[in-house]
């Protein structure tokens, strides 16, 4: 990479707030490497490795594409929920934007019938066909299960076996999915501040993961990315 343009790489990362990390008295030891130094209370990330870091991101998300494998999305931080559900849906992929659902991997077969039974609801409310089948009680029931599949399955209710790989924003608060992830032998790109610990992350992007600044620009590029490994 050219000076000046690893310059301007550094300089949008910089502006975002992609450089302030955790306090140190939260650092995970494996994070070490990554830092340069603290302001304030506050340490500071080496935004040139974290520009590396995000480029070798960035060819795994082309070569992910050309593969034609399938990312889960998952990052259920209120302030950055809405950015996963955006760079997600871009490129039709499966989400989780909100709680992480236990056995999503690990019990992928149990969650698979919870979908099914899903599509099965909205297909017959669809038609009407429900309204000639089942009494008054019946139908609130059925309506009221509907509505919680729906809150508990958003996002993944187009995902038709277990995904490929793991896109995660903020390891240790989706540590969860990561755990799940790691034991089927599952890949995770991730975004993760000095609180979360590298060994989990196939490719890791130290940055700000609690700045929606950084987290948007971040995952902008990612999807830029697979969309140029599709047209390759």
């Amino acid at each position: 990479m050219a000076i000046g343009q690893d310059t301007a790489g550094l300089k949008r990362l910089f502006d975002t707030g992609a450089h302030f990390a955790q306090v140190k008295a939260r650092r995970h030891p494996s994070m070490k490497p990554y830092l340069v130094g603290t302001k304030g209370r506050q340490e500071i990330i080496d935004l040139a490795k974290t520009s590396e870091q995000l480029e070798a991101a960035k060819k795994a998300m082309e070569t992910i594409a050309k593969e034609g494998k399938t990312i889960l999305f998952v990052g259920g931080k209120v302030e950055i929920a809405s950015f996963v559900k955006k760079a997600a849906e871009s490129i039709d992929m499966p989400y989780v934007a909100t709680r992480w659902l236990g056995g999503t991997i690990s019990n992928w077969t149990e969650i698979k019938k919870r979908v099914d039974r899903l599509a099965e609801l909205s297909d017959t409310s669809s038609t009407g066909a429900m309204a000639k089948r089942h009494t008054k009680l019946e139908l609130l029931k059925m309506g009221r299960e509907k509505k919680r599949l729906e809150e508990r399955l958003d996002g993944i209710t187009s995902m038709t076996k277990r995904p490929d790989v793991l896109l995660v924003v903020d390891t240790k608060h989706e540590k969860y999915a990561v755990k799940e992830a790691n034991e089927a032998g599952i890949p995770v790109v991730a975004l993760m501040s000095s609180d979360c610990n590298l060994k989990e992350v196939a490719y890791p992007i130290v940055a700000n993961d609690a700045s929606r600044e950084t987290v948007d620009l971040v995952l902008s590029e990612l999807v830029e990315a697979f969309k140029k490994g599709q047209v390759a």
